[in-house]
């Protein structure tokens, strides 16, 4: 007879134990695959990859340097005043002293006056001080000579009189008036001695008290003249005028800037470096320039240390024959010698190391489809390379691009870009 056939019930526990397995695989397989916030997929044709080699590092720097006048000379109107001559135009070559305008200044010129007629007062008010002072020196001589005088007849009476005293040809009280006179002589003496010596020191120095107030305002009166010359405007050294520009009738400002005159003959050039070499450009050292197919030697004549739009300015001067050819204004290419020639690892020098200060870059996985960011150390660095003190190897391949949108990652994997 038929029998039923059970069918049977697969397991509840295999049945959570089996989607558990499958729900790990999912996992897993998301986690593998699925991209991480620290990695980023990049175009490669975006990327500049260079490779790290072995060779020479030239310590120089290249500089687009201007031509300068070596010396410039500011002029400025040291007092205002209103321009009543012109001698000479803007450009032309002049010679130190020379006269190139003459202005007017009222207000100045009476205060000068005004200032002069003081000055004479107080002269004349010391000079009679200085004469009563001699006056009063004068008299103290004259009674000194007539106290010596006196006593010296006095010790004359006492002398003649002292021996007919003794023998009786002359009163006591006669004698002893003469000897009260002798004594009375030697104490006028002394105290006229006294008093003029008093006197004296006090009026040497008054006298030379007065001596240096009229010094000083002589020298007052010297400034006050010289002010009064400034109105006249003269060149202060020899060469070519420029900016000279101020019209007649035109009132200056005191201290306000009318021109320049620019050393002749002479030129220096000025250039530009990044603030990166501030630390590394000292005066004295050398550069080249190459110009009309000669190279010229240069020297660092002076650094200006204020940083200005990430650079700062040096002054480098012919060191020897310069060129003639070259004129105001003009740039040359120069490359500025920063330290000896040295062998080292290279890196090409690119725009990632603005963006990494040279702590860090990528470096590409040896199947060419990714690369992971590592921690190097450079050092020297010049317009093509940069010198690799540890964590690179010739033969490495790093990316040397911008490393803009990528700094907070530390994986990157290739694509194509289709």
């Amino acid at each position: 007879m038929d029998r039923v056939v059970v069918r049977k019930k697969i397991d509840k526990r295999i049945l959570i134990g089996g989607a558990a397995a499958a729900v790990l695989v999912l996992v897993s397989i998301f986690w593998l695959f699925a991209p991480r916030s620290d990695s980023m997929s990049v175009t490669r044709d975006r990327l500049t990859i260079a490779t790290i080699e072995s060779g020479t590092f030239e310590d120089f720097l290249p500089l687009r340097a201007r031509v300068t006048p070596l010396v410039t000379v500011y002029l400025d109107a040291v007092e205002g005043g209103r321009v009543d001559q012109k001698l000479v135009e803007d450009g032309a070559h002049v010679t130190q002293g020379q006269m190139l305008a003459v202005l007017s200044n009222a207000e100045l010129q009476l205060s000068t006056l005004e200032k002069q007629a003081e000055v004479e007062q107080q002269l004349n008010n010391m000079r009679s001080q200085e004469l009563a002072l001699t006056q009063t020196r004068n008299s103290n001589l004259r009674d000194l000579n007539q106290a010596e005088t006196d006593l010296a007849k006095a010790r004359r009476q006492y002398d003649l009189q002292k021996p007919l005293s003794e023998r009786g040809f002359v009163s006591m009280k006669t004698f002893n008036d003469t000897k009260d006179d002798l004594q009375y002589q030697q104490q006028r003496l002394a105290i006229l001695k006294q008093s003029i010596g008093q006197t004296e020191a006090l009026q040497s120095s008054q006298l030379q008290q007065l001596r240096i107030a009229s010094s000083s305002l002589n020298s007052s009166m010297g400034i006050a003249r010289s002010n009064l010359g400034q109105l006249s405007i003269r060149a202060p050294v020899t060469g070519e005028l420029s900016g000279f520009d101020i019209q007649l009738g035109q009132s200056l400002q005191q201290g306000e800037r009318i021109g320049q005159i620019d050393s002749t003959g002479s030129n220096k050039l000025q250039a530009d470096v990044d603030e990166f070499y501030l630390g590394r450009v000292r005066v004295g050292q050398t550069a080249t320039a190459d110009f009309e197919g000669k190279t010229y030697r240069l020297k660092v004549a002076k650094v200006y240390p204020q940083v200005r739009n990430g650079q700062f300015q040096i002054d480098l001067t012919f060191d020897g024959v310069a060129p003639s050819s070259v004129q105001r204004g003009q740039t040359i290419q120069t490359k500025l010698t920063l330290g000896d020639s040295s062998k080292a690892v290279l890196i090409p020098n690119g725009a990632f190391f603005n963006d990494t200060g040279g702590n860090w870059v990528f470096v590409v996985d040896k199947s060419g489809n990714g690369a992971t960011k590592r921690q190097v150390q450079l050092g020297r660095r010049n317009a093509e390379y940069i010198e690799v003190l540890s964590g690179l190897s010739p033969g490495e391949r790093v990316i040397t691009s911008s490393y803009s949108g990528l700094i907070d990652k530390d994986r990157l994997t290739f694509s194509s870009g289709e």
